[in-house]
Formats: C-alpha cells, sequence, structure tokens
C-alpha cells in the first residue's frame, strides 16, 4: 500500500520512479499473487464517515490528495454499511496495472537485501520485510527492529452457509441501499451455544512460538482466542456483540452473541469471518468454526493463519520528513514505522512520496499541520510517540491537538466534527502551498 502510493504520488509530480517489488519470485507467509497493494488481513478500510471519524477524515484527505489507493478503492468498493470495504483481488489487479502503465514508473522485480547507497529511497515493505534486509536495517540502527504477531481471519464460501439459520442484515440497518443493508451475513448463539464455542476456542490447538520469540498483538488485530483468554464475556462485546440486529427467523428472540460475515468479493461468493483472526492451527479452525450456528457444513475459501509483524522505532529513527536520520537519503514508509492499517501505511506512503519528489525537485515539503489526520499520524510516529513504549497505532482523534472548548464542553460528536472541520481547513491550505 505504501509503496504504491509513494510511486503514485511522486511520478505524478514528474519524478521517475522505480519500484522494487521482489514478489512473486519471493513470496511470504501471507500474500497469495505478485500483485502490488495485495490486501491480506482484511479488505476493509474501515469506517469512511468523515466528520465524526479519524479514518474516515483519512479517507477524505487521501481523496483529496488525488491518492491512488483510495480512488482505487472507491472505484472497486462493496456494500458495507458505513465502512469502506473493497473487492480485494479486482482492487490490487488495478492498482497493479495503474503503476506499470504509467510513463515514469518502472517495476524491477528482485529483492533488496541491503540498504542501498546514494540516490533517494524509500523502504515501504510492510510488516512482512524479508529477512534478509530487516537484517541490514538492525545493523544500521544498532538497535532491535520490534516486532508484533498479526493474525488474519478466515473466508468462507457464502454458498457453503445455512440461510435457514444466518441472515442478511448489517449492524443497526446502516445502508442507503438494500444491497448495502444486505452486506454482511449474522449467525445468532444461544446462550449455551456460545459458552460451547468459547470453551472450544480455548481447548483448541493453537500455534505455537519459539522461545525468546516476542508474542505481543496489536489490539486491533487480536487473535479471538486471546480475546476468549481475557475474559468468557470479551467476544460478546466485541467481535459478537448481539446490538443492533434482529434475527429473522426469530425476531422476538434476541440472540446472546452473534457472529457476523462481511462480502469479500463484488460476486458475494466470498465472505470474511468478522474479527476471527486466530493462531488456531488448521485443523482446530475448522473444527471450532463449524461450532457456528450456519457454519456446519461451511466450506473455507482461506482459513486464518499468523505471522510476524515488524516495524521500526521511528520516533528514534526517523526526523519530520520521514528520513532515516544516519542515512537521510533513505525514507520509511508504511507499516513499518509503526502505522498500523492500509489506509494508515498507504497515508504514510502518500506523504513519503511527496517529500521524496519535492527534496529531487529542490523544494522542501513541510509535513501536514499537526491537526490534520496525516500531520497527526505522522508526527505520532516521528517523535510524538514515547519511544520506550512505541507500538503499532491506527489514527484517532486522540493523536490529534485538543479542540479549544470555549463556551462549555462539546458532546462527543461536536467534539469529533470540531475535530474534522479543522483538519479539512488546515490540509486544503497545507494541499494548496504546495501549488
Amino acid at each position: 500500500m505504501a509503496g504504491s502510493e509513494a510511486a503514485w504520488q511522486a511520478a505524478r509530480m514528474g519524478v521517475p520512479v522505480t519500484i522494487h517489488e521482489m514478489r512473486p519470485k519471493v513470496g511470504t507467509f501471507a500474500h497469495r499473487t505478485g500483485h502490488l497493494a495485495e490486501m491480506v488481513c482484511s479488505n476493509s478500510f474501515r469506517s469512511d464517515d468523515d466528520e465524526r471519524n479519524a479514518v474516515g477524515l483519512l479517507h477524505w484527505e487521501m481523496r483529496a490528495a488525488d491518492g491512488l489507493i483510495m480512488t482505487t478503492a472507491d472505484r472497486h468498493r462493496l456494500p458495507a454499511g458505513g465502512a469502506l470495504a473493497v473487492d480485494r483481488d479486482p482492487f490490487a489487479a488495478s492498482v497493479t496495472d495503474r503503476l506499470r502503465s504509467h510513463p515514469l514508473i518502472t517495476v524491477s522485480e528482485d529483492e533488496v537485501t541491503a540498504l542501498p547507497e546514494g540516490g533517494h529511497w524509500i523502504i515501504a515493505t510492510g510488516p512482512l520485510t524479508s529477512g534478509t534486509l530487516a537484517e541490514a536495517i538492525r545493523a544500521e540502527t544498532g538497535a532491535e527492529a520490534l516486532a508484533f504477531f498479526d493474525a488474519i481471519a478466515p473466508i468462507v464460501y457464502a454458498e457453503s452457509v445455512d440461510m435457514s439459520v444466518a441472515w442478511m442484515q448489517s449492524r443497526y440497518d446502516k445502508g442507503e441501499t438494500e444491497d448495502e443493508r444486505t452486506a454482511y451475513m449474522n449467525c445468532p448463539m444461544t446462550r449455551d451455544e456460545y459458552e460451547g464455542f468459547v470453551d472450544a476456542l480455548l481447548s483448541a490447538d493453537k500455534t505455537e512460538f519459539h522461545e525468546g520469540e516476542m508474542a505481543g498483538y496489536f489490539d486491533g488485530c487480536l487473535p479471538i482466542e486471546v480475546m476468549a483468554e481475557r475474559g468468557r464475556e470479551t467476544l460478546r462485546f466485541g467481535p459478537m456483540k448481539p446490538v443492533g440486529l434482529t434475527n429473522a427467523h426469530r425476531p422476538e428472540v434476541k440472540p446472546y452473541a452473534v457472529v457476523q460475515l462481511r462480502r469479500d468479493n463484488a460476486l458475494g461468493t466470498l465472505y470474511n469471518i468478522v474479527g476471527f483472526q486466530t493462531k488456531m492451527k488448521y485443523g482446530a479452525q475448522t473444527d471450532v468454526f463449524k461450532r457456528i450456528p450456519g457454519l456446519g457444513n461451511a466450506s473455507f475459501a482461506r482459513l486464518g493463519g499468523i505471522h510476524r509483524n515488524t516495524f521500526i522505532n521511528s520516533p528514534t529513527l526517523l526526523d519530520d520528513r520521514m528520513r532515516l536520520k544516519s542515512r537521510p537519503h533513505i525514507r520509511f514508509a508504511g507499516q513499518i514505522t509503526g502505522v498500523e492499517g492500509y489506509v494508515e501505511s498507504a497515508a504514510m506512503g502518500l506523504l513519503a512520496g511527496r517529500m521524496a519528489a519535492a527534496q529531487i525537485l529542490g523544494r522542501d515539503l513541510p509535513p501536514p499541520p499537526p491537526e490534520t489526520a496525516m500531520g497527526a499520524l505522522v508526527t505520532h510516529i516521528t517523535g510524538g510517540a514515547e519511544a520506550k513504549t512505541f507500538q503499532p497505532m491506527n489514527v484517532n482523534f486522540g493523536l490529534f491537538p485538543p479542540i479549544d472548548a470555549k463556551g462549555g464542553r462539546r458532546g462527543r460528536k461536536d467534539r469529533y466534527k470540531a475535530y474534522t472541520d479543522r483538519a479539512k481547513t488546515l490540509y486544503s491550505e497545507w494541499l494548496a502551498a504546495q501549488g
């Protein structure tokens, strides 16, 4: 995501770009293709509300900058209520086609194994940086790269779901069209079914880690069994919450818990189990997930999995132009910098691409104001965060300078609207100043 966006932005400014992509010659645990911007963990860019949601605001800022990732996502969006979900394979193919067809962009299918000398470089290798390059980064920085474990959710064939048990409905009936309101399948559970499911989850065989490996998780992508270990009711207040839903088959009965499946492709043939990232072994996954009402005969297009996700301690290593302090001809962008999420990663690529191109063209491009979504993120990773406790972070209003509450306290919705109004004004001014 970040590398694709960086290349697009630099080329739009008239600077020739070479993308070095090791796939498909060198694969990873999670990727299946050689496409640029392949989505592996989810097909959702989360909320698209640009008035009261921080990630929705980030969507708005990227669209305003003619971001490749957002314009392509809009072209391949799927019904998902108030969220922006995309048809992942056509999305990645479209990003790849647009980059390969750009006259100023060359794609070189090779693995970079060392920190390059000279020129202008952006390292946007994502969470699955190759081992040799990761070692080169560690050697240069003089410190161990931080790491956490990330998990991906399983995908089910829609035709294998028992719709006499499950029903179609978006939470709180969000969405203007019937197609949008039915972007989710819902599988209800009674209390006994829920308790049995939690028991099975806790006792299932799970991936083991080698001694000495760090097994921390990013809270926004916790394996479902890790959530269950935090308390038996945790799932009912997380991905399995039953609120905003009415069982179409038994409307008079309130489910004790609900498992949601979100459409994963335009054809509606694939659905991913929302929030069900897992570290269970494959055999255990099928046994446990088939306990979910409606999924007793489910067929899986992809089972869940877990992989190591590496990122650098950006607050100590990068300057405010995202340059490696020890080698300022190298910038870092994307998830390797400690931002979390597709959109956040692409946004950092957008900034890195523009900053690098501006420098090549003899100009200096400052980061956006910290009151904007992009500015808040880049400020956080390049000095705003506490280095000793630095962990991956989604964009959120807690990263923004506070709103001055003149005239009394604001309600949450009014306060968030004030954040986005302020951000849009300042971001528009930042864009206009670039000419």
